[in-house]
Parts: C-alpha cells; sequence; structure tokens
C-alpha cells in the first residue's frame, strides 16, 4: 500500500485549478513501520480520560461503561486502575497513531461491543466489526482509517447532492475503505465494499490538514462522502470540529443507519446532511443493502429536530424500489414527519456491481416519481443523473419561476437573493450564504 503525504498533495494540487480537479490526487510512498509495543504505565488526563467523584472514586471515560472506580480498583476491562486517585492505563495502546473508537463498551473478556450504528457488532480479541473498519486490538476498538482517506477530491456541492446549500461553490470530499451497508448497486463498491489493505493508495491527511488545506484552496465546505461516514465516524467528527474552529462548513452524504447518540454529537458540528434513502420497504432494505429502514427514518427525523439543513436522495432502481406507491407512501412520510420544504432528489440508476443486468432507469419512471412527490405536496423535488432535464432544477413554489438553473451538477443561474425568490419574494430554505 501507498501513502500519500501532505507534500506529496500540496504538489498534486499545484498544476491543477478548483474547477478541473475532480479525480483523486494520488502519488506513491511507503508506508511508515508500525510503533513498537511499550509496556510502560501511562497516567490518563483528568477531565479528558477520567472525571474524579468527590467520596466515591474516579469516573473513566475511556468507553460506554463509564465505570466508577474505588482507590486501588479496576474498571470491567481490568486494564485502568485507580492508584491515590489517578487513573492508570495498565496496558497502552500498542500503536499510539491508532485511533480509539468513540462509542463502545469494553468487556473483561476482550470483546468490544460497537455503538455507532444500528448493528452494534461485538468485535472479538483481533476482529473488525462489520464495516471492516473498527478493530479490537487487546481488547480496544480502534478505527484504522483515521486520518487515511483513499479518495480526496474537490467536487461541485451539486454532486452531494446539496442544491440548497451554497450553490455553485465547491467541497472538499473524503472518503475511505468500508461501509455498513452491503449494496448490489454501489457505484463506489471499490471503496466501500473492501478493507483497508485492499486499497492501492491512503493519504497522510489527518483533520487539522484537512481544514488547513480546505482554506488554503478557498473551499468553504468540507464533505465525507463516497463510502459511509459511519465507518470513518472519528474521522468526521474531528474534522468537523476542527473546520467549525475555523469557519469552515461541514456536510456528510450519509445512508442514515446511525445510532442517536453519535449522530446527535457529530450534528453539533454539522451544517448539512444529504441521506440516502435508498427504498421505503423493509424487504428492500434486507435484500439488497443488507440493512433496516427504521434506523434511517429515526435519523432523518433527528436531523430535523436538531435543526440541522437535510436534503434526500432516492436512487430509483428498476424492478426493485420503483414501485408508485411505495413511493407514493415516502413522500407522504416526508411530509408528515420531515415537512413539505426538505428538499427530495430522485435519481436515475445505471449499472453498476452486482446489479449490472439491469437497465438504466427510464427517465418516464423518474417523471413518474417526480410527479408523485408534487401531487403529495413536496414543495423541491429534482430529478439527477439525467443532464439538460428541465427538473434537475429548482423552481420556486409560489410563482413557479426558475429559481436555479442547472445543466447536470453546473448553476446556469441563481435567482435567490437573500434567501428569497427575486420574483415574487418567497422565502426559500436553505443555506445561501
Amino acid at each position: 500500500m501507498r501513502k500519500i503525504t501532505r507534500r506529496d498533495f500540496i504538489k498534486g494540487l499545484g498544476g491543477l485549478s478548483i474547477c478541473t480537479l475532480g479525480g483523486a490526487l494520488l502519488s506513491c510512498a511507503r508506508k511508515e513501520p508500525t510503533p513498537q509495543v511499550t509496556k510502560q504505565l501511562v497516567e490518563l488526563l483528568e477531565g479528558e480520560d477520567y472525571l474524579m467523584i468527590e467520596g466515591v472514586g474516579i469516573r473513566c471515560l475511556g468507553c460506554l461503561n463509564r465505570c466508577v472506580i474505588e482507590e486501588g480498583g479496576m474498571g470491567i476491562c481490568e486494564t485502568r486502575q485507580n492508584r491515590g486517585g489517578r487513573l492508570y492505563d495498565l496496558a497502552p495502546p500498542e500503536d499510539p497513531s491508532l485511533k480509539e473508537v468513540m462509542w463502545y463498551r469494553r468487556s473483561k473478556d476482550k470483546k468490544a461491543w460497537c455503538q455507532v450504528c444500528f448493528r452494534r457488532c461485538v468485535v472479538p480479541e483481533g476482529g473488525r466489526g462489520f464495516c471492516r473498519n473498527r478493530e479490537n486490538r487487546r481488547g480496544r476498538l480502534y478505527n484504522i482509517v483515521y486520518g487515511k482517506p483513499s479518495a480526496v477530491h474537490i467536487d461541485p456541492i451539486e454532486k452531494e447532492p446539496q442544491l440548497h446549500m451554497l450553490p455553485g461553490t465547491k467541497i472538499l470530499c473524503l472518503g475511505t475503505a468500508g461501509c455498513n451497508f452491503r449494496c448490489k448497486f454501489c457505484h463506489n463498491w471499490h471503496l466501500s465494499q473492501r478493507s483497508f489493505e485492499e486499497m492501492e493508495y491512503y493519504y497522510d491527511f489527518p483533520p487539522e490538514k484537512v481544514v488547513e488545506e480546505a482554506i488554503r484552496l478557498g473551499i468553504p465546505t468540507i464533505s465525507s462522502t463516497y463510502n459511509e461516514p459511519i465507518a470513518f465516524y472519528e474521522y468526521v467528527y474531528d474534522t468537523a470540529r476542527e473546520a467549525k474552529s475555523k469557519g469552515v462548513r461541514i456536510l456528510f452524504h450519509s445512508n442514515g443507519s446511525i445510532n442517536p447518540e453519535p449522530l446527535r454529537e457529530l450534528l453539533k458540528y454539522t451544517d448539512a446532511v444529504t441521506i440516502d434513502l435508498k427504498g421505503f420497504t423493509d424487504e428492500f432494505y434486507e435484500k439488497v443493502p443488507e440493512a433496516k429502514l427504521e434506523p434511517v427514518l429515526r435519523t432523518m427525523k433527528i436531523i430535523k429536530e436538531e435543526g440541522v439543513w437535510l436534503e434526500i436522495v432516492n436512487l430509483v432502481i428498476p424492478t426493485l424500489n420503483d414501485d408508485p406507491n411505495d413511493i407514493r407512501r415516502m413522500c407522504i412520510w416526508i411530509k408528515k414527519e420531515l415537512g413539505e420544504d426538505v428538499p427530495l432528489h430522485f435519481s436515475r440508476f445505471f449499472p453498476s456491481y452486482k446489479l449490472t443486468h439491469l437497465p438504466p432507469t427510464p427517465i418516464e419512471t423518474l417523471e413518474r416519481a417526480y410527479s408523485v412527490a408534487k401531487e403529495v405536496g413536496l414543495n423541491y423535488v429534482t430529478i439527477g443523473n439525467v443532464p439538460g432535464h428541465i427538473y434537475n432544477s429548482t423552481f420556486c413554489p409560489k410563482c413557479g419561476k426558475c429559481l436555479i438553473l442547472r445543466i447536470h451538477f453546473s448553476v446556469l443561474s441563481n435567482s435567490i437573493e437573500e434567501g428569497k425568490c427575486k420574483f415574487c419574494g418567497h422565502e426559500i430554505p436553505g443555506i445561501w450564504v
């Protein structure tokens, strides 16, 4: 495997303009050797690793067990001990460069219970979770792709799609190996359906450097996309916190199967989210992405509750999720639970990965889905992956005039002024400045 250093990354950007840069920027470097295992005790930091509880002991913050440890005692993991009112790690990480997972529980038998997504994987020592990225080493769960994206691109924000957020601007996009879904139609399967070791390249790109490059290039937004951000949650989270402190916006494109607690924590530093609502039946979710629908619906409601901008994309696949009745039920649910102003994008399927036997989605099918959504009462509905289609553009729900004229991912004109339709003054929800 070859590593892309920051020097290589900047050098690769040197001769490319933001407008033309579209592919991953790759160059060669030797992977760093793994540090030697340390045998030294490590004193942990009060306030960051543990809290003092007067008259009781120490509350360990190392995992979600939140053990209260008396003087001389140990946590349930038997690797953290209270010595004289200070907490010590008896088995420090073998590789200090690895990032310990934020949301998991440790056990006495060195199993780790991941709590990031709906699967709640129980990971034995030496094993990995379903996403392929969380590895149990000596009873601790680590994210092995932290700071090591295998795709770094500069894209138009319309590609996400995010059509009501800073139209016509660029986003700095990150993607890694791994995913907690097994979508048979994934067009990024070369990332999402592979492990880190199967990647030919990766970037040495920690969160602070990601934000630094976005600022240097004048890119207003960082997006975690291509594969599922849940699979590299800790990297997404730390990047979002760093970006927020430097005035850079954050969005992520997700399948929506994250658990409520880590979701709410991440949303504190997030400006917008695009959710792939892959279908609207349990049967489809079980057979095609090998997942569940309910956690996705719950996630969208939480995003709305937290006041973070939400857009939804539905990839319409012939014979699998294109039933007009299911699409109508989906649209009714969106209007009832999320509101009529949440943008919904119907995207055209093209044969990919394990569904190469299916044809591209007929344009008539997409137009029928569009009509159903408008009949239900959704205000902002678009059709994607059909360059030049009239409904790739955004229209004012009050006066009917074109607000944002697009051809595929290019914005030709924008008639939204100060968040309102310049023709009739109707307020258009979104992030415009």
